[in-house]
């Protein structure tokens, strides 16, 4: 019994491998495989985008007359998503990149355009250092200038770093939620505080308005106080000279010719007094009878001011008995 996988196999004594046929396939024949896009691109048919890494089953060939350093060049054929339009690019062995060829446009990538210009100033510079010395020297003292800067700056980043690792920013966060919170309940309970008082100060107003309402409506308006003269009218007076007052004046009066009450007695007008031309003296104070004129009362000087007030009461009576 003969093995399941078996790594030699048999050829027979009369065995000639010139004999077997060859197949005559032509050079240029395409390979069914499957692959990723290597770059981002954009179909020129229909704009569609395709995204670096999207999976195609693409067809290979090798490139005719084009060789890299012994290296064939492969170009792979593949169908856009959307419109099916057919889009081709090939290896670059030289950038170890590969390149479009029609179909589509590649984006751009700042990237690859960045490695490029690294790639041309490195080989500008030593191009210059290999012709001249002075060039390199030149160079060598700028590099290690940079370096130290360099050296500086990551041992700032140290210590920086050093500094803060005692730092708890858990705490520090807390610390600050606290602080925020406290804050906001002052500001509410200010805010309550001052609603209050509003509330208060309104309610006290509203009551003194009814109060003041129901005292108007029960009490009678208040006169109006008279009108006070000027204060300072006193000073303009003349000060008057004052008289020792008796005992007896006190209890009989004064013996003068202008009594105390004189002011206070009003002269009733007669029909004599009307008739009476002016420039002519008035009779004086007396009872008329008969429509004549009586005898005044004889004014004595000794009389008292409350005699005078009787002799004029009895003066009227009498006038108004005719």
């Amino acid at each position: 019994m003969s093995e399941r996988k078996v790594l030699n196999k048999y050829y027979p004594p009369d065995f000639d491998p010139s004999k077997i046929p060859k197949l005559k396939l032509p050079k240029d024949r395409q390979y069914v495989v499957r692959l990723m896009a290597p770059f981002n691109m954009r179909c020129k048919t229909c704009g569609e985008y395709i995204y670096k890494g999207k999976k195609f089953n693409a067809r290979k060939e090798t490139v005719q007359n084009e060789v890299y350093l012994g290296l064939p060049i492969f170009r792979f054929y593949i169908k856009c998503t959307r419109c099916l339009a057919e889009i081709t690019f090939k290896t670059d062995p030289e950038n170890t990149d590969y390149t479009m060829e029609h179909g589509a446009t590649r984006n751009f990538q700042a990237e690859k355009l960045l490695e490029e210009e690294e790639k041309r100033v490195q080989k500008e510079r030593e191009d210059e250092e290999l012709n001249n010395p002075m060039k390199v020297l030149e160079n060598r003292t700028k590099d290690s200038k940079l370096e130290m800067e360099v050296l500086e700056n990551l041992q700032e980043l140290k210590d920086l770093n050093q500094r803060q690792a005692h730092v708890d920013f858990e705490a520090m966060l807390r610390q600050h939620r606290l602080s925020e919170e406290e804050r906001l309940k002052q500001e509410q309970e200010d805010d309550e505080r001052e609603t209050a008082a509003l509330v208060e100060e309104a309610r006290k107003r509203r009551l003194l308005e009814d109060s003041d309402s129901e005292e108007d409506a029960a009490a009678p308006a208040a006169p109006q106080p008279a009108l006070l003269p000027n204060p300072t009218a006193i000073l303009d007076e003349a000060p008057k000279a004052k008289r020792k007052v008796e005992s007896w004046e006190r209890s009989v009066g004064t013996l003068g010719s202008r009594p105390q009450l004189s002011g206070l007695v009003v002269v009733k007008k007669t029909d004599l007094d009307r008739s009476t031309p002016q420039g002519q003296p008035a009779p004086a104070l007396g009872a008329v009878k008969n429509g004549k004129v009586a005898d005044p009362a004889p004014r004595t000087p000794g009389t008292s001011s409350l005699s005078q007030l009787g002799a004029y009461s009895d003066s009227e009576d009498s006038s108004s008995s005719n």
